[in-house]
């Protein structure tokens, strides 16, 4: 099976092919023969009812300073394509919301992994509260009044916005703290939607559990450990990524949300655990392929394109006469 694979992301060429799990999941395509384009959110047209792309046929490597090369761009319509990897990264805005109704035109004729609509009904600090009993205490507000309840009841706490990503705009605020108010008043000049609000968790300075789930299963795991003085363990503010096992307690997570999961064709997940909650499903742009691939000795990514491959032979079965 030789594949048409479009990927959708951020410029390539900036890159870190150490740690980008699009990368490797590029790679992966590559080395089973689909053939490989690359385009920009921002490339997307709709005309006369489809959907069409100015990429670039793309070529990958492991070469620290020349990783990528790209053909000369052409507008070709995605209903061509045979599968689309949908890959930019977050802020989960109204852009990246109308990509998805873009492709919501092709799928699932063309494969677009993850799911489009299911992408767009499932940002990562909202989905997870369909899943109350394995989260920490949380508020999702825009009113001032509750979130200096929630304070007042759990002293120490969390505040984010609700569609951030990457760690930035997350601010611990421990009791006695008196820069809550004004906290708020930046927040509100900055957002106009609701912020997110948690119970402040301890077990953040021992890490902050990234596990990826395959077609709704649990696939391996990296323990994301904060730096000194700080309380964030996102990669992109100075985490330390480490070994991790799954624990029971993790397991039992991955159970409960693994059916909700593959259900919606959300085929390549990442969800973060600390101290046994779990605080984020991410389905836009998850990552940490490459640290778990080091750490386990596998290869996700080859996992995943099973899957991908799978999905899409079952859909272009041609029927017996």
């Amino acid at each position: 099976m030789s594949l048409a694979v479009a990927i959708q992301m951020d410029p390539v060429e900036t890159i870190d092919i150490e740690g980008d799990s699009s990368f490797v999941l590029g790679m992966e395509a590559q080395r089973r023969g689909h053939g490989l384009y690359h385009y920009l959110p921002q490339d997307l047209s709709l005309r006369d009812g489809r959907v069409y792309a100015r990429m670039h046929p793309l070529a990958l490597r492991r070469e620290a300073g020349n990783h990528a090369s790209q053909g000369a761009p052409q507008s070709i319509d995605l209903a061509t394509m045979d599968v689309v990897l949908m890959r930019q990264d977050p802020p989960f805005d109204m852009a990246y919301i109308t990509a998805t109704h873009l492709l919501e035109h092709v799928h699932p004729e063309t494969l677009v992994v993850n799911d489009p609509v299911h992408v767009r009904n499932a940002p990562e600090k909202l989905f997870v509260t369909h899943f109350p009993d394995l989260m920490p205490p949380t508020l999702i507000t825009s009113d001032r009044r509750e979130v200096e309840a929630f304070r007042a009841e759990h002293q120490d706490i969390i505040v984010k916005p609700l569609f951030g990503n990457g760690g930035a705009g997350v601010f611990h605020i421990e009791p006695g703290d008196e820069n809550l108010s004004a906290l708020l008043e930046l927040f509100t000049d900055l957002y106009r939607e609701p912020i997110i609000v948690q119970k402040y968790l301890p077990a953040v300075r021992s890490g902050d559990k990234r596990i990826i789930l395959i077609d709704g299963r649990p696939a391996g795991a990296t323990n994301r450990v904060p730096p000194p003085g700080e309380a964030r363990s996102n990669m992109h503010v100075g985490g330390r990524p480490e070994s991790s096992e799954l624990s029971k307690r993790d397991l039992e997570i991955c159970e409960a949300i693994g059916p909700a999961l593959k259900e919606r064709g959300l085929i390549f997940v990442g969800i973060d655990v600390i101290g046994g909650y779990m605080t984020e499903i991410n389905v836009t742009s998850p990552t940490g392929l490459q640290e778990i691939n080091r750490f386990d000795d596998v290869c996700l990514e080859a996992e995943i394109w099973d899957v991908i491959e799978s999905r899409y032979g079952s859909s272009h079965l041609t029927p017996s006469v």
